[in-house]
């Protein structure tokens, strides 16, 4: 029976998973059986490189510090997806949309069913604190136990990391870095910092709630890359005066009620609200508890893009933190099929 992704009335609830055996835990004596490879991160491209592990009989676990495709869930409550659902599927499930392209909500629902549709063994709502190289392959730590892996893949995205922005008042609870809707803030004075599709998307979804935006850009214009669709309707926005644009300038100070600006525009707004969208950037903290090289210009992990593997035997990187800082590079379409390079390479060691 084909299996198909369906509407959840909530994207919380918990999605069971095969449970490990018992000897996979490192015990306090430091005897365990090694797993195949632990996956660390279970958006699409470490669900893509399980499914790929179970289908050639490795042991697999994947661990995430929230829940599957927990990054997608995290993402503005009416985004619709660039891709296609056929684009977007893993482990040969069909995804089914009720429309063109497929919603946060249905994407989020797919991943989740897809997990506990194929028994993917998973461990949620867990942070991995440390990874180090030993005898038998890679000891994996998080707060409550260790796991020892023969193989190891980092496939933690980008999206917890955002860009650094520091001026004074950034750390005011009105200064955000995600944006998830617009209704809290109809009627009121809000700021949008960027000028690529996320900041674009949010000062319109913004606008068309009744808030009154302001975008501010360093740039002269708007970035190249912004969807082709919605850059004439921020720019048609923009030249009516319906969204603010304020191009060749920077934010210098964030007050409580205003914000100042600095460069083409030199003024104090009034402002209740700030969302800075310029951007994430991957965490590369664990991998270099395990000496992975990173290339100082794009923060990628240096790789074999015919395996996925790094400089270190046995620590492979998949989806979007491959590239480091050009996240755009790596979306799901693509970043689903590192799993299978990466098994390939691990059957291939053995």
């Amino acid at each position: 029976m084909r299996a198909v992704a369906q509407s959840s009335p909530t994207l919380n609830k918990r999605v069971p998973h095969n449970p490990l055996p018992a000897d996979f835990l490192l015990s306090r004596q430091g005897h365990m059986n090694p797993i195949d490879i632990v996956i660390i991160g279970a958006g699409p491209s470490g669900l893509a490189c399980a499914i790929e592990a179970k289908k050639h009989g490795l042991s697999s676990l994947t661990i995430d510090q929230g829940s599957v495709a927990d990054a997608i869930r995290r993402f503005p409550i009416n985004m619709t997806f660039f891709s296609t659902p056929e684009l977007l599927e893993i482990g040969g499930v069909p995804f089914l949309s009720s429309g063109f392209r497929p919603t946060r909500v249905e994407c989020v629902c797919y991943y989740q069913m897809v997990a506990k549709h194929l028994d993917l063994p998973l461990k949620q709502q867990t942070l991995v604190t440390g990874l180090r190289k030993v005898t038998e392959g890679f000891e994996v730590s998080t707060k409550d136990s260790s796991f020892l892996a023969r193989n190891v893949v980092l496939a933690t995205g980008y999206f917890d990391t955002p860009n650094r922005f520091d001026v004074p008042g950034c750390d005011l609870p009105k200064v955000q870095r995600y944006y998830t809707e617009p209704y809290s803030y109809v009627g009121r004075d809000v700021a949008v910092v960027g000028g690529k599709n996320s900041a674009v998307e949010t000062a319109l979804d913004l606008f068309r709630a009744g808030a009154r935006v302001t975008l501010i850009h360093r740039g002269g214009k708007l970035s190249d890359g912004v969807k082709y669709w919605i850059l004439p309707d921020i720019e048609n926005r923009v030249k009516a005066g319906e969204v603010r644009g304020l191009f060749e300038t920077t934010v210098r100070n964030i007050k409580p009620g205003s914000i100042v600006v600095e460069g083409q525009h030199n003024e104090e707004i009034l402002n209740e609200a700030v969302f800075v969208m310029i951007g994430y950037q991957p965490d590369a903290k664990l991998l270099k508890q395990l000496g992975v090289n990173i290339d100082d210009s794009s923060l990628a992990p240096i790789h074999d893009s015919s395996s996925m593997q790094t400089n270190v035997a046995g620590v492979y990187v998949a989806g979007s933190l491959a590239a480091g800082k050009y996240n755009n590079k790596v979306f799901i379409e693509n970043g689903r099929m590192h799993g299978k390079s990466i098994v390939e390479s691990v059957l291939r060691s053995r």
